[in-house]
């Protein structure tokens, strides 16, 4: 792989110990992929996860002297502040969460801890090589807003945002960003609920492969959440960097997913059926509930401002919690607009700067959870407690005292 004379002295150390892991990591992977080069970003997003490892990383860069050329937003861990109060952790979990965010603090990153960054706080244009990790932003970056960047890891990520580069292979590639097989969709969608199902559908059949959808009944164009949560569920149950959709996605209205002109087989056709055994397959059935978890990906405001809507004054019953995991930039507007105090007056509560995949969540473990999100579950299960997967009516009512207050 050719390295410019300033990238040698990187690799070297002439820029100090910080900045030369960063690049070895960056020459590696570029030497795996077969990368002629590196070339520049304008943005970064590093999905660290408030675990050891990648606060090591950030950590070790960090005390080499690195600072970040193109500083990335970031991941949520959790709101120690907050949470710390209201759950039990121990020492060790809450020094770790804040060794976190010290290391990501002396290493010049955006602490914005939102999972969601490319719909309002880092969104790159059309075209725009950029380097995130996050499996919701991947999808949604690259398929939604035409911008290039591969399946990063955080540490990878966080190597791009010291040296201000990406080696150039992957989805930099207008050659690899082609479409591979066709998926014809005659299901109805009407939420992003459904988008997410089908979204986990896919995945779990693409594996890593860019599928072109096809949909033969659509009756609007979908939303930003929409899209969000397919991507998310596509990189969970699969991973799905990119997805074309007929019609809606960028490249796909200008026939990019179409290899010489020759059009794609289609491989798989879901209709309403195939969404409805999908369902019953994920995870638990319905029962006796101790938690409802929306978020993950982190809602928007609309999606807030739906649940004050379905809630219809009524109050959430006991022994049931109600958690929203959002954006600081979202619960700051429904502070201001009223629906974290009205919605507090039901029993729901509001968090930013967190995760559903943390420590703080433990003291729920054992009992069963209910979330509108296949990536909640599918997290949460691996942390001891089973998540029924419905959609958000459906999780408002399990949670509400029938007849209201």
């Amino acid at each position: 792989m050719f390295l410019e004379d300033d990238e040698k002295r990187m690799l070297d150390g002439d820029y100090g110990p910080g900045v030369q892991k960063a690049m070895e990591l960056l020459f590696a992977l570029g030497k795996a992929f077969d990368a002629e080069r590196l070339i520049p970003v304008s943005r970064t997003h590093v999905a660290l996860s408030g675990q050891e490892g990648d606060t090591y990383w950030c950590t070790l860069l960090a005390d080499g002297g690195a600072k970040c050329k193109i500083a990335p937003t970031t991941n949520p861990a959790w709101d120690v502040n907050a949470l710390s109060k209201r759950f039990e952790v121990t020492e060790a979990e809450l020094d770790l969460a804040v060794r976190t965010i010290d290391a990501y603090r002396r290493i010049g990153a955006v602490l914005s801890f939102c999972c969601t960054p490319e719909l309002e706080s880092n969104v790159p244009v059309f075209g725009e090589h950029v380097a995130f990790s996050e499996s919701s932003a991947t999808p949604y970056v690259n398929s939604v807003l035409g911008a290039r960047t591969n399946r990063e890891s955080s540490v990878s990520a966080l190597a791009s945002a010291v040296i201000g580069k990406t080696p150039l292979y992957g989805l930099h590639l207008s050659e690899n960003r082609v479409g591979q097989f066709m998926v014809l969709v005659e299901a109805e969608m009407k939420d992003p609920y459904d988008w997410g199902i089908l979204g986990w559908y896919i995945g779990r059949f693409a594996g890593y492969r860019i599928p072109v959808i096809r949909f033969v009944n659509m009756k609007q164009r979908p939303a930003p959440e929409d899209l969000l949560y397919m991507g998310a569920e596509m990189n969970t149950s699969g991973a799905v960097p990119m997805y074309h959709i007929e019609d809606v996605t960028p490249e796909a209205l200008m026939q990019k997913h179409l290899t010489a002109g020759k059009a794609l087989d289609v491989e798989l056709v879901i209709g309403d059926r195939e969404l409805k055994d999908q369902q019953e397959e994920l995870f638990e059935k319905i029962g006796p509930i101790n938690l409802v978890m929306l978020g993950c990906p982190h809602y928007t405001y609309a999606q807030i401002r739906e649940v004050e809507r379905l809630m219809s004054g009524r109050h959430v019953k006991k022994g049931v919690d109600f958690w929203i995991l959002t954006s600081f930039y979202t619960l700051e507007l429904t502070t201001r607009s009223g629906e974290r105090s009205r919605l507090k007056d039901l029993g729901v509560e509001l968090v930013a700067d967190t995760c559903i995949d943390e420590p703080c969540w433990k003291s729920f473990e054992g009992g069963l959870g209910m979330t509108d999100s296949p990536k909640c579950a599918y997290y949460r299960k691996r942390r001891g407690q089973p998540f029924v997967v419905r959609r958000l009516h459906d999780c408002i009512e399990a949670a509400v005292e029938k007849g209201g207050r």
